[in-house]
């Protein structure tokens, strides 16, 4: 069998949902014992000055209303998050997170995506 390079397993997860990924996570730990997801790389240590200006590395994006196109936002929902499309469905309804903890410049993209299907939301 021939070795799997670390671009091409990249190139895969890229392909991926994000409940194949959660599966593929849960047959790591269950084959090695190891929970990949709890591995830490430490990170450059950056000075406070550099830290205040940047704002928060980690943000949740949270739908506050979803708008007259409700069901377009409801497909939206449906693909960021992997969530059934009850679950979807209840969000859209009742507002809430959409994706918590996660990169400013994914949270933007989210944003941007429910926005243009007639969704209001919230980055904090």
């Amino acid at each position: 069998m021939a070795k799997l390079t670390k671009e091409s397993f990249i190139e895969s997860l890229k392909e991926m949902s994000l409940l194949e990924i959660k599966e593929l996570v849960d047959a790591m730990k269950e084959e090695f014992g190891v929970d990949p997801s709890s591995v830490a790389v430490a990170a450059p240590v950056a000075g406070p000055a550099a830290a205040a200006d940047e704002g928060p590395s980690q943000v949740t994006v949270t739908l506050v209303n979803a708008g007259a196109a409700k069901i377009n936002v409801i497909k939206v929902i449906k693909e960021i998050t992997g969530l059934g499309l009850a679950d979807s469905k209840a969000i859209a309804d009742n507002g809430g997170a959409i994706k918590e903890n996660i990169p400013v410049a994914e949270a933007e993209e989210i944003k941007a995506k429910l926005e243009e299907a007639g969704a209001e939301v919230e980055v904090k």
